[in-house]
């Protein structure tokens, strides 16, 4: 049992060290350097990949001290809800922020732009027109549009706020129903969606500008007016981003598959595809987390150190104490919770309620559902014939055995329910017992029992013998 059981832990401790073989190409990225000004490009849809890949690269700057951002846009927009987190990750950052819209800020990316401290547009370019629309392109329901619109509005008019911008520009790129009114000046009147023109949006009233900060011809040209030091440092993203958006979405099902693969490993004994599987997911799950902007080494390590605590227990004090395996388990849950919150430097150690809150829902959704699988299989796996099958070919001990020969069993040592005997193998739960001078094949209900330990016959059915513990 506890060479299995070792060989279970230690697919475990594989997976945490194939994420660091399968991670290399994601590490081979630019270098970034105190005060650099770093270039992220922000271009086609508005998806997942893309929030991705931005808040790996806000991150990385904010890590690096780096002294600016520009996010350089072209975009007629995407998803709403996407939008939504590339702002939240915007207002998290600490440094200056630039859009440089390149041509198009549209719909989406108008709200993006607004997430950011300073706007400078390409002369021949435009921004605004972030009405909500369904995903075919067709007009909200009354009812629907009215509830989106009042609270996208609220949301853009905030975050226009917190960077400087006009908030009711930003509600007029969201609705028709709002006028922009500067001093004694109608700028936009109501009855349409505001769209600016890369000069419109420049125009000094009062003495400031309308929307953006000024016209750039490019970063180079923008990096140039605003005064911005150090080198510039361009950051693209890869094709790990897209694998990354899968993995993360589906993280409780990778979870799941983990969990049950290594419940399968311990449990059929001479199977090592399950050990594997489980293998690949523990190290697909943090892979996917490290791509993703979420899971740093940190967590690896925390895994690894768990897996050897539970190698401890396992091989030092398998019969004395089970304290060093339940800290191994904890370490190990607390890592793979850990992959999942999503903190920003400069933020406390200690994770608030709501970054808990989707990490713990998906770790809660794995452990409970793994919990029921489990019990099934314990309850319905050893009664198939390939666990039988497994189990036979590691437990055959030497010496006369009843296997395919019930009849001849039952006429010479009259088989019945309370029957007593010894088992002679470590039943786990299938294995072999002696009754009598007879070796025969048996299974428990799912609980594991020891070799030399008195067993009683509780159900006889055909070659099937059910035994239980006794004392």
């Amino acid at each position: 049992m506890h060479r299995r059981t070792i060989r279970t832990w230690l697919h475990c401790l594989l997976a945490a060290l194939s994420f660091h073989a399968l991670s290399q190409p994601a590490q081979a990225r630019v270098v970034i350097h105190k005060g650099d000004t770093v270039v992220v490009p922000l271009r086609d849809e508005i998806a997942q990949p893309l929030l991705l890949f931005l808040r790996r690269a806000v991150k990385a700057a904010e890590s690096a001290e780096a002294g600016a951002i520009i996010f350089e846009m072209n975009t007629y927009g995407g998803r709403l809800d996407t939008a939504a987190d590339i702002t939240s990750v915007l207002n998290h950052t600490t440094i200056p922020t630039y859009t440089f819209i390149n041509s198009n800020a549209g719909s989406a990316g108008s709200l993006i732009a607004l997430a950011t401290r300073h706007i400078y547009m390409s002369p021949v370019s435009a921004i605004g027109a972030a009405a909500p629309i369904l995903s075919t392109g067709e007009d909200l329901p009354a009812t629907a549009r009215e509830k989106t619109i009042s609270y996208w509005s609220a949301l853009v008019r905030s975050s226009a706020t917190r960077n400087g911008h006009n908030p009711d520009i930003g509600e007029a790129f969201m609705t028709k129903d709002k006028e922009v009114k500067i001093g004694d000046r109608v700028v936009h009147p109501k009855g349409s969606l505001l769209t600016l023109s890369a000069q419109e949006a420049t125009e000094q009233i009062n003495g400031k500008p309308l929307l953006a900060d000024g016209l750039a011809d490019s970063v180079p040209d923008l990096v140039r007016k605003a005064a911005l030091k150090g080198d510039v440092v361009a950051l693209d993203p890869t094709g790990f981003e897209r694998l990354a958006s899968w993995i993360t979405s589906l993280a409780p099902l990778i979870l799941l598959l983990g969990i049950i693969c290594a419940y399968l490993e311990f449990k059929i004994p001479g199977a090592t595809l399950p050990g594997i599987l489980a293998a690949f997911c523990f190290a697909l799950f943090f892979l996917g987390h490290y791509l993703a902007g979420l899971a740093g080494w940190e967590v690896v390590a925390l895994f690894v150190v768990g897996v050897v605590f539970v190698l401890i227990e396992i091989l030092f004090f398998a019969h004395s104490t089970i304290v060093f395996g339940v800290i191994g388990v904890f370490l190990m849950l607390g890592s793979l919770l850990w992959a999942m919150i999503d903190r920003y430097p400069g933020q406390t150690f200690f994770p608030t309620g709501d970054m808990l809150a989707t990490p713990l829902r998906n770790l809660f959704l794995a452990l409970l559902a793994a919990a029921v699988v489990i019990m099934i299989l314990a309850r319905y796996l050893p009664r198939t014939s390939i666990y039988r099958r497994f189990a036979l070919m590691t437990t055959n001990p030497p010496g006369p055995s009843l296997t395919g020969a019930p009849r001849a069993f039952a006429t010479a040592l009259a088989l019945a329910p309370g029957m007593q005997g010894t088992a002679q193998t470590t039943l786990r739960p299938s294995g072999k017992a002696r009754f009598a001078d007879h070796v025969v094949d048996v299974v428990t209900e799912g609980e594991f029992i020891a070799a030399e330990t008195p067993v009683a016959v509780i159900q006889t059915d055909g070659m099937r013998v059910v035994v239980k513990q006794i004392s």
